[in-house]
């Protein structure tokens, strides 16, 4: 790094510290000595240095985003490509979700960012489509994803109906489906926390 470069120029006496962040990115812990102006030329070095490292990991997050992890549980787009949301913002950043669920919590975290796109997967094809324009189903004996009443989109009003004969559920728009997700928000959040701590319990045991 240029960063680095310079201060092994300025200073005889550096020491470097590799600390671990990101899953693979360095910050650099500079310990010198000196008088007080060098102090504060070292000073104004870390900060840099942890800037650049701090804009480095928001990269990356934001790369993982894009190749298709849930930004809050980790869910991959492979598996759930069936309930898989992505919403892009004005500011052009953007987050991949696996269910209307985790996309709940993305826009209650975001609520000085504008939603530019938001797309959600149909239930059938997998295909991303306008998640304002899509039929939703709300509920039916279809299990959900990260909730125990179930939320699905379809592009086809036709295909939507054709669900709610063979699984049961509710005709819904975009907005009435959001606002069952946060309805269902701590029941699910319960749910999925009991779940984790069974999982983890069983760990154990089979150690």
């Amino acid at each position: 790094m240029v960063v680095i470069r310079v201060v092994l120029i300025i200073t005889r006496r550096i020491y470097v510290e590799d600390l671990w962040l990101c899953g693979g990115f360095k910050l650099y812990k500079l310990n010198f000595s000196g008088g007080e102006v060098m102090k504060k030329v070292f000073a104004g070095i870390f900060l840099i240095v942890a800037f650049v490292v701090t804009a480095t990991c928001s990269f990356a997050a934001e790369d993982v985003k894009k190749h298709g992890s849930c930004l809050f549980c980790g869910m991959e787009e492979k598996k759930f490509g069936h309930s898989w949301m992505v919403i892009e913002y004005e500011d052009g950043t953007s987050a991949g979700l696996c269910s209307i669920h985790c996309a709940a919590i993305e826009f209650a975290q975001n609520m000085d960012k504008t939603p530019k796109v938001i797309k959600v997967g149909d239930y059938n094809t997998k295909q991303l489509i306008d998640a304002g324009k899509a039929f939703w189903v709300i509920g039916g004996s279809k299990q959900g994803v990260m909730t125990k009443r179930a939320k699905w989109a379809f592009e086809k009003k036709e295909d939507a109906e054709k669900f709610m004969k063979e699984n049961g559920g509710t005709l819904a728009t975009f907005d009435e489906a959001m606002k069952a997700a946060y309805e269902d928000m701590y029941a699910d959040t319960k749910m999925i926390r009991d779940k984790r701590k069974m999982m983890k319990q069983k760990m154990m045991e089979n150690k």
